[in-house]
């Protein structure tokens, strides 16, 4: 049986992301649009195909996006660790890396 989206409970929220690609071979950017109702966050990555690798544009897509996607979770733990923060709580041990530096 199903209900009506209104009936929802109060503690549930959704968050809106768009994802948009854009293919220039040999690049590919990611950019992330979060929307929480509260805030909007916006990440963006790209992906490089090396001039001697066949065109694979799903692999370009791919890249991009999960880059952009790791970029968008270290961007929210960033502004959670600055909420923290600003609520006087002790500063945290920072998470570890969720990914290289060279993003």
């Amino acid at each position: 049986m199903t209900r009506p989206v209104d009936s929802r409970p109060q503690s549930v929220k959704e968050w809106r992301l768009n994802l948009y690609l854009s293919e220039h071979d040999p690049e590919t950017t990611a950019r992330i649009v979060l929307d929480t109702g509260d805030n909007v966050v916006e990440t963006c990555a790209e992906a490089r195909r090396n001039p001697y690798d066949s065109a694979v544009p799903e692999i370009g897509d791919e890249l991009a996006a999960g880059r952009a996607l790791i970029a968008l979770g270290r961007e929210l733990l960033r502004n959670a660790a600055g909420d923290i923060e600003a609520m006087g709580a002790p500063e945290a041990t920072p998470p570890a890396p969720l990914w290289s530096p060279r993003e």
